[in-house]
C-alpha cells in the first residue's frame, strides 16, 4: 500500500459536509492531515461540478463514491453519468435495503440485479462494487449471503468493497476475504474495532483496536486492491482528530 492510495470515506464526516462551503472546509482539513483522496458519500446536495472544483483545489482525488442502492439497481445509466461528471471510476452499492437476506430467492435476485447494473457501468469503463455489513454473513444452504452474491454474479460486472469491521463482526476473517476476492477487490474499507466491558464491539481509530491490519493490507495488496479507504462510522470526539490518528498509524506502520 502506497500513501497516495489511502483515502477518507466522507460518511465519517457527514455532519460536516451538508453545504458546499462546509464540504470545502472538510476537504481542506483532510488534505492537511495528509490524505490525498476521498470517497464521496453522504454529503449535501452539492452539484458534481462544484465537488470536482473543490477537490481539485485541495489536491484531492475522488477515488470512489457510494450511491443510492435503488438508483444503482433501477437507474444505472444515471450512476454512469454522475461518475463521469465526478471523473470517478468506482462506486459501491451501499446496503441491501428492503431485501430479505434470509430468503435465498431474494438474495439471488439481488445478485442478478447487481450483475445487470454492473454490466451497464462496465460498458462505460466504470466499476460497481458491493459494500458489505455483518448481515451478509448469515448462512443460507451452508453459504454466506456474501458468497452467494459474488458466486451468482459475474466478477467483471460486480466487484468488492470489503469492510474490515463488518467482516470481523459477522464472524469472518477480513484477510481471508481479501485473498478470496483476488482480482475482484479494488476497494477496501479500513475500519477497526475493540471490545467493551459490556461485551459489545466499538468502532475505533485504525491501530487502536484488534484487527490485524498488517495481514489485511498485505492480503488486499496481493488481491490487487487500488484504494484503501479509512472509515469510522462513529467517533467519540472530533472525527477529524480520529482520522488524523488513523492516518498517522497507517503512515507509520502500513505503508510499503
Amino acid at each position: 500500500m502506497k500513501l497516495d492510495q489511502v483515502a477518507v470515506q466522507f460518511y465519517t464526516l457527514r455532519d460536516f459536509c451538508k453545504t458546499a462551503p462546509a464540504f470545502a472546509e472538510s476537504c481542506r482539513k483532510v488534505r492537511s492531515i495528509g490524505f490525498e483522496a476521498i470517497q464521496v458519500s453522504a454529503i449535501g446536495p452539492i452539484p458534481e461540478e462544484e465537488i470536482v472544483r473543490i477537490c481539485a483545489g485541495e489536491g484531492l482525488t475522488i477515488c470512489a463514491t457510494h450511491e443510492s442502492g435503488e438508483r444503482i439497481l433501477n437507474s444505472p445509466h444515471e450512476i454512469v453519468e454522475r461518475l463521469r461528471k465526478l471523473n470517478c471510476k468506482y462506486t459501491a452499492y451501499p446496503f441491501p435495503r428492503n431485501v430479505d437476506l434470509a430468503d435465498l430467492d431474494a438474495v439471488r435476485k439481488l445478485a442478478r440485479q447487481l450483475d445487470a447494473s454492473g454490466a451497464v457501468l462496465r460498458q462505460a469503463g466504470q466499476v460497481l462494487t458491493y459494500h458489505n455489513h455483518a448481515l451478509e454473513f448469515l448462512k443460507l444452504d451452508d453459504k454466506t449471503v456474501l458468497d452467494i452474491i459474488y458466486d451468482e454474479s459475474n466478477e467483471q460486472n460486480l466487484q468488492a468493497e470489503i469492510d474490515t469491521y463488518w467482516v470481523q463482526l459477522g464472524g469472518g476473517d477480513p484477510a481471508a476475504w481479501c485473498r478470496k476476492l483476488r482480482g475482484r477487490l479494488p476497494l477496501l474499507h479500513l475500519k477497526d474495532c475493540v471490545g467493551t466491558v459490556d461485551n459489545t464491539s466499538q468502532l475505533c481509530e485504525i491501530g487502536s483496536g484488534n484487527l490485524n491490519f498488517k495481514e489485511i493490507v498485505a492480503a488486499a495488496g496481493g488481491a490487487g486492491c487500488k484504494w484503501y479507504i479509512v472509515e469510522q462510522d462513529a467517533c467519540k470526539g472530533d472525527p477529524f482528530d480520529s482520522l488524523k490518528i488513523s492516518f498517522q498509524y497507517i503512515r507509520a506502520n502500513l505503508i510499503s
